[in-house]
């Protein structure tokens, strides 16, 4: 549900002038998102939105430009430690297991870390593949996505 909502928010913010918190509330309950404004607020703190100036002197929410996105390490520490059920390596690939419906949440935020020795991921319901440069890089990257987990 919060991935959806998120989701919903970055369409709401790049197509429309949203200037408060409950402006964002309204659209989100026109689309079928009942929130409270408490919760809007994390949401615009999760996503890293900022308030920016328009044309018309006036102020409205948006997204960093050519920067990432709230804090990807804790919102991926957050991830792995509330959704990750096992991780098993096998030689230059890592299959993360997860609670049904969250490997491609869990997933994304793996890639947002952006580390160089992932070269891909691939994420279904509950079982996300990662493909690793080579064989040691995957036992460091497991022991990584370990400490994160924890």
């Amino acid at each position: 549900m919060k991935n959806r909502r998120h989701k919903m928010i970055r369409e709401i913010i790049e197509n429309n002038n949203i200037e408060t918190q409950f402006q964002l509330t309204d659209e989100l309950e026109k689309r079928g998102f009942h929130v409270t404004q408490a919760t809007v607020s994390r949401d615009v703190k999760e996503l890293g939105l900022v308030k920016i100036l328009t044309g018309d002197n006036t102020f409205k929410y948006s997204f960093p430009a050519g920067l990432p996105t709230g804090n990807i390490y804790e919102r991926a520490k957050r991830m792995m430690r509330d959704n990750v059920l096992k991780m098993v390596p096998s030689d230059n690939l890592l299959v993360v297991r997860t609670l049904p419906g969250a490997a491609q949440g869990v997933a994304s935020c793996i890639d947002n870390l952006a580390w160089q020795e992932i070269i891909g991921s691939v994420a279904g319901d509950d079982t996300i593949l990662l493909v690793v440069k080579n064989k040691e890089c995957c036992k460091d990257l497991l022991l990584r996505l370990q400490e994160l987990a924890q």
